[in-house]
C-alpha cells in the first residue's frame, strides 16, 4: 500500500473538534493551525509546520478530537493510520505507555479548563483520569518500583553472586566457576534472573550490575587465595549486549582485579552466542583480551545464531555447548552426533569445550568418551555461596 498524501488549501479544515479519530497526519509542507473555542471565541492553540504531527493524541487514546485543525497555507499532509501508531505503542515499554497516557490526560484536563476559563489543574492518576483502562499504569508503576529497588540492592550490596562449578572431566576436579547474580527481594522473595536482568538491560543498570558482579568475583578469588587455594579456579563472568556496546569490559576486569590484588587472567569473559552478530565489537574484545592473556568464552553455542564463518574468525578460548543438546544426547542419536561433531570441531580450532546442562552420570561419561574437557550442570553442582564453595577445595 502506497503512502497517502492529502492536499488542503488555505482555510480548509483537516478535522473538526468532536470528530472521531481515524488517522494522524504528518505535515510535509505548509502550515496548519490548531484551534478550539473559549466562550464562543476561536482560540489558536498552536501553529504546526513541516515535520510536525497532528491528530495523534485522539488516535492514541481513541477519544474524539479535542481541537480543530485548519490549513493556514497550501498544505500537504502524509496520513498515518491508527494501526501504524497502535502497533508501535503496543510494542513499547509499559513505562513509556504510562507516561504517554499521563501526558494526554494532563493535556485534556488543561484544555478543558482553558475552554471554560478556569485555571488548569493537573489531576493525579488516582482521580478521575486514572491510567488503568488498559492496565498500563499498574505494570509501569510496578516496573518503576522494581527498578528503584534494584538500584537500592546495588547500593546496599544485597545482590548475591553465586558460583556454579565447572568440572574438568579428565582431571576429575572442579577447575572453575560461572558467576551468577541472584536477587532476593524483601517482599517478593527470589526474583527470576530473567526478569531483573532483562529490566537492567532495558536501562543503564546493567552496567553497574556488571561491575558489581566483577567486583564480587575478584573479591572471592582474593579470599580463596588468602585461604591457600592454589591453583585458583577460573571465574567466568557473563557479558551482556549493552555491556559490549557501552562499557569497556576489559578495563572493568582490570580495575576489579587490581582493587583486590588478583591476576585478571583468572577471570574469563563469557559472550552469549547472539552477540556474535556484533562481529566487529566481539572481535575487538577478543583481540584486546588475548593480548593480556584473558580468555573469552562463547556461551550457549547452538541456540540459533551459530555462524561457522564467525566462529573460525573469532578466536574464542572456550566454546560452551548449549544444554539442550547435552540433555538429549543419550536419547537422540542424531543429537549425540551433533555433540560429537561440535567437540571435534572446537578441538580443531584449538579451543576448550564446556558441556552445559549435565544432569546424569551417564551424560558425564558420554561426554568424557567424546574427549569433552569440562562439564557444568546440576550433577556437578548448583550455583553455590562462597561458604558452600569452600568445601570443593578442601576448606571445610
Amino acid at each position: 500500500m502506497g503512502t497517502k498524501r492529502l492536499q488542503f488549501s488555505p482555510g480548509e479544515v483537516v478535522f473538526r473538534e468532536g470528530d472521531p479519530p481515524t488517522s494522524a497526519y504528518l505535515v510535509e509542507a505548509g502550515k496548519v493551525e490548531i484551534l478550539t473555542q473559549q466562550d464562543g471565541i476561536p482560540l489558536v492553540l498552536s501553529i504546526l509546520g513541516p515535520g510536525d504531527l497532528l491528530g495523534e493524541m485522539a488516535v492514541i487514546d481513541d477519544a474524539p478530537r479535542t481541537a480543530t485543525a485548519r490549513a493556514l497555507t497550501e498544505v500537504r499532509l502524509i496520513e498515518v493510520d491508527r494501526a501504524q501508531i497502535n502497533e508501535r505503542i503496543e510494542a513499547s515499554d509499559p513505562i513509556v505507555r504510562a507516561l504517554l497516557k499521563g501526558q494526554l490526560n494532563r493535556y485534556r484536563t488543561a484544555l478543558n479548563a482553558l475552554r471554560s476559563g478556569e485555571t488548569p489543574v493537573i489531576v493525579s492518576s488516582s482521580g478521575e483520569h486514572s491510567l488503568d483502562a488498559d492496565g498500563y499504569d499498574d505494570k509501569a508503576v510496578a516496573k518503576i518500583h522494581l527498578e528503584t529497588q534494584l538500584r537500592d540492592a546495588l547500593t546496599s550490596r544485597t545482590l548475591e553472586v553465586r558460583f556454579q562449578p565447572i568440572y574438568e572431566i579428565r582431571e576429575q576436579r572442579i577447575s572453575g566457576y560461572e558467576a551468577l547474580v541472584r536477587w532476593t527481594h524483601p517482599v517478593r522473595g527470589a526474583i527470576s534472573p530473567t526478569e531483573f536482568i532483562a529490566l537492567a538491560e532495558e536501562t543503564s543498570l546493567i552496567l553497574p550490575v556488571g561491575e558489581y558482579v566483577l567486583d564480587r568475583v575478584a573479591e572471592t578469588l582474593a579470599k580463596l587465595s588468602e585461604l591457600g587455594v592454589d591453583p585458583l579456579p577460573f571465574m567466568a563472568v557473563n557479558m551482556s549486549g549493552r555491556q559490549l556496546a557501552e562499557a569497556d569490559m576489559l578495563s572493568a576486569v582490570q580495575s576489579a582485579s587490581a582493587r583486590h590484588g588478583i591476576d585478571p587472567r583468572d577471570i574469563k569473559i563469557e559472550v552469549t552466542e547472539s552477540l556474535m552478530l556484533d562481529f566487529e565489537r566481539v572481535g575487538e574484545l577478543i583481540s584486546r583480551c588475548d593480548a593480556l592473556g584473558i580468555k573469552v568464552a562463547l556461551d550457549d553455542f547452538g541456540t540459533g545464531y551459530s555462524n561457522l564463518g564467525h566462529l573460525h574468525k573469532l578466536q574464542f578460548s572456550t566454546v560452551k555447548i548449549d544444554q539442550g543438546f547435552v540433555r538429549q544426547m543419550l536419547e537422540a542419536p542424531r543429537c549425540h552426533a551433533i555433540v560429537s561433531a561440535i567437540v571435534q570441531m572446537v578441538h580443531a580450532l584449538d579451543s576448550d569445550i564446556v558441556a552445559e546442562g549435565v544432569e546424569t552420570d551417564a551424560q558425564l561419561q558420554a561426554l568424557g568418551a567424546l574427549n569433552c574437557r569440562y562439564a557444568q550442570g546440576y550433577l556437578i553442582g548448583r550455583p553455590q555461596t562462597f561458604d558452600e564453595m569452600r568445601s570443593n577445595h578442601g576448606l571445610g
